[in-house]
């Protein structure tokens, strides 16, 4: 497996809405794999293919909650339903996101604290994930990424203002624009 560019907000592919997976085979197996090693080099907890520049409906996630429960694996062709999200600012800490796509910037953002994900694994087989918390957190930040949406297209002012702000003083924003991880060190 190798280690994928992460393409950077501005790349056109992470701003429009991911086609269907239309068959899972080895091209889509080598794909999730080196996702899922590009994520990891990253670091990262989520990643979907449009990140990587590829115009496919599939992200990956990998991350350990504060049960030590250990949330891994591949949704192909993805469904999402979620809670309305609480109302009120986001808190700073607890709300605070970031993205591979964005990177080095956190800003905070309210999402539902409950989600179900309905997805398609690597050996064709359906499922379905009730997901609180973090988990549902990071579905739902996958899940967007999957119809052109970056977590700070979603925030609220003034927040959203220094998105604006940082992607501008960072030259982001025009296509052409990634970073490796492992060679590039754009998340500190």
């Amino acid at each position: 497996m190798a280690v994928l560019p992460i393409v950077i907000t501005g790349e056109p592919v992470l701003h429009t809405r991911a086609t269907e997976v239309s068959a899972i085979d080895d091209a889509l197996r080598q794909l999730v794999g080196d996702m899922l090693d590009t994520m990891a080099a990253a670091p990262g907890v989520g990643l979907a293919a449009p990140q990587v520049g590829v115009d496919a409906r599939v992200f990956v996630y990998d991350y350990t909650d504060d049960d030590d429960v250990r949330w891994h694996g591949v949704a192909i062709n993805p469904q999402l339903l979620i809670s309305p999200p609480p109302l009120g600012e986001p808190d700073d800490v607890d709300d605070s996101e970031g993205c591979l796509s964005v990177p080095g910037e956190r800003f905070p953002l309210r999402r539902s604290d409950r989600a179900v994900l309905r997805a398609t694994d690597l050996e064709g087989v359906d499922f379905e994930i009730e997901a609180t918390g973090w988990v549902a957190r990071i579905f739902q930040h996958e899940f967007d990424h999957l119809d052109g949406v970056l977590y700070v297209d979603r925030l609220v002012h003034p927040h959203s203002k220094a998105a604006v702000k940082a992607v501008r003083k960072r030259s982001w924003g025009v296509p052409g624009q990634s970073w490796l991880p492992g060679r590039d060190d754009l998340e500190g």
